[in-house]
């Protein structure tokens, strides 16, 4: 071998040698693994969502987490705000971000569309009512008072609630809410209303059909916001209960007071 051909050899087997080499995939022939430094490994595990715990909306718990709830809570106020002012149909993501003061990608960020939203809220609402409620009736435990504050919340709710604006601003929206949320009310009822439930069975010594006084409960909500009544509304609660009492008893129900 002459010196030419060996200095030809080092020059090529040189270059080779900083040269990635080629990756080949086809015909059964497995590519190289290459290992990543654990450091890399690490990081990339503390950035993944799915290694860090999560919760509503997918994001994490913590700072984090308030800071997002925060965020939709008040998205979920401006949607209301919105639509009550001018209905469902009309409101837009755009008019949400701008009057909730966040960017369309932090809208994204929790709600994938227009519909996503609308349901969150009527969720929304739901989930508000019956915590409330719950929250107004809790602390009585006499059954007696713990149905008067029943009532007292409907009132409140009937005087004071937004329901009736929604049915007028969006009434087909509105409309599908009350259908939504009425079957899911009524078993909400019978878990608040159950100590007062077995008050009066043991009281009148009969079976209450808990699901029937619940149900007329709620269709007495829903039914003054459609047809308000007068003042003398606020008896009908009491006459359910009176209703109650004459059947179970066989008396004749009392005159109103």
């Amino acid at each position: 071998m002459t010196l030419k051909s060996t200095n030809k050899q080092a020059a090529v087997a040189s270059k080779a040698v900083g040269k990635p080499r080629r990756r080949v995939v086809d015909r059964g022939v497995a590519a190289p693994v290459v290992q990543k430094p654990a450091a890399a490994v690490a990081m990339v595990e503390k950035k993944s969502p799915v290694a860090a715990e999560t919760g509503p909306v997918g994001v994490r718990r913590g700072r984090s987490n308030r800071r997002s709830e925060q965020t939709i809570a008040n998205i979920l106020m401006v949607t209301e705000n919105i639509v009550l002012k001018s209905g469902a149909e009309r409101i837009s993501i755009l008019d949400v971000c701008r009057e909730a003061g966040i960017s369309r990608g932090t809208f994204y960020r929790y709600f994938a569309s227009q519909d996503e939203l609308l349901d969150a809220f009527a969720r929304h609402k739901r989930e508000q009512f019956h915590v409330t409620l719950a929250e107004a009736v809790q602390p009585y435990q006499d059954p007696d008072e713990r149905f008067d504050a029943l009532i007292r919340y409907l009132d409140h709710y009937l005087e004071h609630g937004r329901a009736r604006r929604l049915l007028v601003a969006a009434p087909e929206y509105a409309l599908g809410f009350f259908r939504r949320i009425f079957h899911d009310s009524v078993v909400r009822f019978q878990d608040v209303l159950g100590s007062v439930f077995d008050a009066w069975e043991a009281r009148f010594g009969v079976k209450v059909d808990r699901e029937l006084v619940c149900e007329l409960l709620i269709r007495y909500v829903l039914s003054e916001q459609l047809v308000p009544g007068d003042a003398d509304r606020k008896t009908l609660p009491r006459r359910i209960g009176r209703m109650v009492e004459a059947l179970a008893t066989g008396a004749p129900p009392r005159a109103r007071r």
